[in-house]
């Protein structure tokens, strides 16, 4: 049986937040470009639902936020915790001069469906579902394509340049064989729903409790929970019983009491397993990563998504007009690299700060902590919570559209 062949000047592997943000601004820049997704949707629960202030700046950038923003979301203004009876407001966003002073909690399958409808209308975009990204086709020492499984049987994609989108356990980067990192982090989260009412605060919040740390953020009418463990500890809390996990639950924040009794099975709590890597180099000849396939995020401040779309920002600035005239080299896949390494690795070097001085500290405790001292210090001065918001928010070194639509 033949192969379906395919030949374009850039594919891209995964239809997640990366993916469809570079294919969308390669396009609208003039690039014949293809996304491979491996789902048939982009329904799947339990994903990163936060479009930050430096993302949808990016989208006002384009002409789009005010259409997104006409979907449903909420609006998160600030980021606080509770140990015990003490509580402190540990970001806010209103501090920042910002478009966008908040960050947006819209479903991802939303904003997913959102930007492949805005790519759909460059003719040079074609987003193929149902397709999955196998193996790497290789000439003359250098990527010139791939190979992905559909339906229909497999197919051959042949381009001048292949970017992996694939996510953290990508495919393609273990083909490329390039050196990846291993960071790591002590904790694995828990996810899971509870109901919300009417009167609930709206903003995310957070507790500490012995040997525990809860995270709830306001989906309109539900709360998306995440209970952070031990790394590896889930068989532990397993044999204590559901049972058990409710009341903890309950006693960590009284606001879900009543509520927890909707958890009526394992199956209705998801494990999140948190790893954080990053690539040593992230390119080789006619093929580069970005977003999770580069640089594994930790879960803390949900940045991973920021930092995702902010690489595929600098990949259509950087790349599509060497793309677009035929010109691409191994030296401008250098650069986006050290355009993006930086921010990436200072991100994790903060988010492995939180976990060790803070987070680790509280899973080890067997009494009601403290808060941590870097949140007593933020509760003393106010105006330190500018940072955290910036680091949320915003990011390092934020991206901006440079590509001029093609006419």
């Amino acid at each position: 049986m033949s192969v379906q062949s395919f030949s374009v000047k850039c594919c891209i592997a995964g239809g997640g937040p990366a993916g469809l943000m570079a294919g969308l601004l390669l396009a609208r820049a003039g690039v014949d470009v293809i996304v491979l997704e491996k789902h048939k949707d982009f329904l799947r629960d339990f994903r990163g639902d936060t479009i930050h202030p430096s993302t949808l700046e990016v989208m006002g950038e384009l002409g789009l936020a005010e259409k997104l923003l006409k979907l449903p979301h909420q609006k998160v203004r600030s980021l606080s915790f509770q140990a015990g009876e003490k509580s402190v407001v540990v970001a806010d966003f209103n501090a920042l001069a910002l478009r966008f002073p908040f960050v947006a909690i819209m479903p991802q399958w939303d904003f997913l469906n959102f930007v492949a409808k805005e790519a759909a209308r460059f003719a040079s975009f074609n987003l193929m579902m149902e397709a999955e990204a196998i193996s790497l086709i290789e000439k003359s020492g250098r990527t010139a394509g791939l190979r992905a499984r559909t339906p229909n049987g497999e197919i051959e994609v042949r381009a001048d340049l292949v970017i992996a989108a694939d996510g953290r356990h990508s495919v393609l980067r273990k083909q490329a064989d390039l050196q990846v990192t291993e960071i790591g982090a002590p904790m694995d989260v828990l996810w899971f729903r509870l109901a919300r009412q009417s009167g609930d605060p709206s903003d995310v919040m957070g507790r500490f409790g012995a040997g525990a740390a809860f995270i709830m953020i306001d989906r309109g009418d539900y709360w998306q929970c995440g209970y952070l463990i031990a790394k590896g500890g889930l068989d532990d809390v397993r044999m204590r019983g559901l049972e058990d996990f409710r009341r903890r639950l309950a006693e960590l924040a009284p606001l879900v009491r009543g509520r927890v009794d909707a958890l009526k099975s394992w199956d209705d709590i998801k494990l999140l397993t948190v790893a954080v890597d990053r690539l040593v180099q992230w390119y080789r000849p006619g093929f580069i990563c970005i977003g999770d396939a580069a640089h594994a995020m930790s879960p803390i401040g949900g940045v991973g998504i920021n930092l995702a779309i902010q690489d595929a920002v600098a990949a259509a600035n950087m790349l599509a007009a060497p793309l677009r005239e035929g010109r691409l080299t191994v030296q401008h896949l250098r650069q986006l690299q050290h355009r993006r390494e930086l921010p990436a690795r200072l991100t994790q070097m903060l988010q492995v700060f939180i976990q060790n001085r803070v987070l680790k500290p509280v899973l080890a405790e067997k009494s009601p902590p403290r808060l941590p001292l870097p949140m007593r210090l933020l509760a003393r001065f106010p105006a330190l919570r500018r940072f955290p918001a910036r680091f949320v928010g915003v990011g390092i070194r934020p991206e901006h559209v440079q590509t001029k639509a093609a006419g």
